[in-house]
């Protein structure tokens, strides 16, 4: 009799827990600057992590690649977006970050980004070694593709000193103007492809992009795996005759690393899961597999994330 009163007694407790409402936990998730993808794809994974795990609640701010992973890191949040080469970077602890970062963790690969050198057809531009003497547009100093930019050139023994001029523009629509009106030859910027900014430019100039030559992709991937090497398909741009390889990164999400495995567990999962959710924001997710998003980048796994890849043979 008293067995089966503790056998009550454990069932009720059992069903009292499961009525309890989840303990709430609040996070903080770094997305992007305005007028970018990263806000409108952090709405709905936002969405879609709250709707799933019982009691999580995701407070958006904006940021960009480099101030995500510092944020990160630094404890101001605890989820961002980022790109793979410079969060590489801070694992490394090179430049632009002042340390080597250490409490931020690898959770999900989600989209390839195209580093682009698009180059007036008459600077007769083939190589990256044939940027010597030329005027050059890229983004602010410090940005992705800006970094990349002067990579490229130190490993081809140049530097921006090497060219007649480097113009940094916060603005794609600026520095297609400067290519339209013949003030620049050539621009650099890193993003999906087709890039917007290029087609306009190629509806008003002839334009070719500018490959990967096989020595400076070795080389950058020997200074940091979170780059690769990509192809920008014929036909991706006007008079595209053939396949371009360029450099590439992944956009990805990163999380603290003290973020409870189980919540960061079933974040993976739900991406995984519910990869048409967010390819309806952000088209070039489509198609996205659990062993594309585990792809090494070269930055720790979550303990979270690394549990849902084990367990559906991802890794």
């Amino acid at each position: 009799m008293q067995a089966i009163t503790r056998m009550k007694l454990v069932a009720l407790a059992a069903a009292l827990a499961a009525a309890m409402p989840a303990a709430a936990q609040q996070v903080t998730f770094m997305t992007g600057p305005q007028g970018g993808s990263w806000i409108p794809l952090g709405g709905a994974l936002k969405n879609l992590w709250e709707k799933a795990i019982p009691g999580l609640k995701i407070q958006e701010t904006p940021g960009a690649g480099i101030a995500n992973v510092r944020g990160v890191d630094e404890g101001k949040a605890q989820i961002g977006f980022a790109n793979s080469s410079t969060t590489a970077d801070g694992v490394a602890g090179r430049a632009p970050y002042p340390r080597k970062t250490t409490r931020v963790c690898q959770v999900a690969n989600l989209y390839p980004q195209y580093f682009q050198v698009a180059a007036l057809a008459d600077a007769h531009i083939n190589s990256y070694a044939d940027l010597k003497g030329k005027t050059l547009v890229t983004q602010p100093r410090g940005n992705t593709a800006e970094i990349l930019t002067a990579t490229i050139l130190k490993l081809n023994g140049l530097s921006y000193q090497s060219l007649a001029k480097a113009n940094f523009q916060a603005s794609y629509t600026d520095a297609v103007s400067l290519m339209k009106d013949g003030h620049a030859q050539v621009m650099t910027l890193g993003t999906t492809a087709p890039a917007s900014a290029i087609m306009d430019l190629a509806s008003a100039r002839d334009i070719s992009i500018v490959p990967v030559d096989d020595k400076t992709m070795k080389q950058l991937r020997q200074e940091n795996p979170g780059y690769q090497e990509l192809t920008i398909k014929a036909g991706t741009y006007p008079n595209q005759k053939s396949d371009v390889h360029v450099i590439g990164y992944s956009t990805h999400i990163v999380a603290a690393c003290d973020l409870p495995e189980e919540t960061v567990y079933r974040m993976t999962k739900e991406m995984a899961t519910h990869v048409d959710t967010m390819s309806a924001v952000v088209k070039p997710i489509a198609g996205l597999t659990p062993k594309m998003m585990a792809a090494d980048i070269g930055v720790p796994f979550h303990k979270g994330a690394l549990r849902y890849y084990k367990e559906v043979g991802a890794l």
